[in-house]
């Protein structure tokens, strides 16, 4: 799917995703499911990276729900405008704000892994995941990490699982 020109969602995702959003998963039953979090909802269920307290699950998805509404709108929106959209200048007016968003995102981050391994608990977990996604590609949005040391740790953490795989689009 073209990230930018969304002109063919509407034959594509129509009838999978009433969003018409990416990403949006199809089973091979042919069910499908729309939204990130749900997506890695569903493929952690019942492995290492969902924990089995109500609590610490219950926190998973407080992490998830910040990425979504918090760091995703911030940083993942600036890294596509100045990176992706092939005009940034077009949103520059609204870039300020975006970034003000972004850093209050960081800052919430940093405190939140000074001190802590990983988001939840001991180990690598869902909201890892979610919560790594667009944080380690900030800085092709403008964001500097540099400042923020304890998600520097986290993210070097982060990426010596195995199995790693990087942003590359």
């Amino acid at each position: 799917m073209d990230v930018a020109n969304r002109s063919n969602r509407p034959e594509v995702l129509g009838e999978l995703n009433p969003s018409l959003r990416v990403p949006t998963l199809v089973l091979d039953d042919g069910r499908s499911l729309g939204e990130s979090g749900a997506i890695l909802w569903y493929f952690g269920e019942g492995t290492r990276f969902v924990p089995a307290d109500p609590y610490e699950r219950a926190q998973v998805l407080q992490w998830m729900f910040f990425e979504q509404y918090d760091l995703e709108p911030a940083i993942a929106v600036v890294r596509f405008w100045v990176k992706y959209s092939g005009r940034p200048e077009k949103f520059e007016p609204e870039r300020p704000a975006k970034m003000e968003a972004g850093k209050r995102v960081l800052e919430a981050l940093d405190r939140h892994f000074d001190g802590r391994a990983y988001a939840v608990g001991d180990s690598l977990t869902l909201a890892d995941f979610a919560l790594y996604g667009y944080t380690h590609v900030a800085p092709e949005g403008g964001f500097e990490l540099e400042p923020y040391p304890a998600i520097g740790a986290w993210l070097r953490r982060v990426a010596s699982e195995p199995g790693h795989v990087p942003i590359d689009a």
